[in-house]
């Protein structure tokens, strides 16, 4: 196996308060795992590992028959380190990438871009969009009251970033080794001080986070046609 994805889909997804696990929750006739899971694959993805809620393996496996499946923890950096002892021990991968679940809609080309920016020689990479707002950075005013604009951030130089992350595995094995904290794998790498490269993302590759974003995947999945 060249290469491998992993998703760490453990969580609960408290603020899409959907009533069960965020990617356990239906997205156009399918759950919102099984959506990122048919992107990963339709991007020539070798293999994929899935972390899920412990009494939830039973359902990931046969909603996820291509799939390893794997109990998560409780957070995501846990989820993630049991993937990575899972996807070690059963494949030997060139390229490992961690996607979010909750990025459901995400394409094809991204998967790619990623991979050939690794097999390339970056140790790790990460797609990022250009920041569009305007960014203040802000100060309270008192205790509970409003806040104060101490500056206007220059959004030029900011990317949004999304998954998949990608890594050389040794890069991905020092990172997570490290023991930072971070909310994301590339920033345990920054931590470690492996370099973190930079390709572009796609706004497709929004996150699921809330309600809105859920009724917007919904929609353009119905403007799109896609079953």
């Amino acid at each position: 196996m060249s290469t491998v994805c992993l998703i760490p889909a453990a969580g609960a997804g408290t603020r899409l308060a959907a009533g069960r696990p965020k990617a356990f929750v239906d997205l156009a006739g399918q759950t919102i795992l099984e959506r990122a899971v048919r992107g990963v694959l339709e991007a020539d993805v070798d293999a994929v590992v899935v972390a899920v809620p412990a009494d939830l393996v039973s359902e990931a496996q046969v909603l996820l028959p291509d799939c390893h499946v794997v109990v998560g923890g409780a957070e995501r950096s846990a989820s993630v380190r049991a993937c990575i002892a899972a996807a070690t021990a059963s494949f030997d991968a060139e390229v490992i990438l961690i996607h979010d679940a909750a990025r459901a809609l995400t394409p094809p080309d991204l998967f790619r871009r990623v991979v050939d920016a690794v097999r390339a020689g970056a140790p790790a990479v990460i797609p990022g969009v250009p920041v569009t707002d305007t960014l203040k950075a802000v100060e309270p005013v008192g205790v509970g009251g409003p806040e104060r604009v101490v500056a206007t951030v220059d959004r030029s130089v900011l990317r949004a970033v999304q998954t998949p992350q990608g890594f050389a595995p040794d890069a991905l094995a020092r990172a997570h080794a490290a023991g930072g904290h971070a909310t994301d794998d590339a920033g345990l790498a920054e931590e470690a001080g492996i370099p973190v490269t930079v390709v572009p993302g796609d706004l497709m590759a929004f996150k699921i986070t809330t309600e809105w974003d859920l009724r917007l995947a919904r929609m353009l999945l119905e403007a799109t046609g896609v079953r």
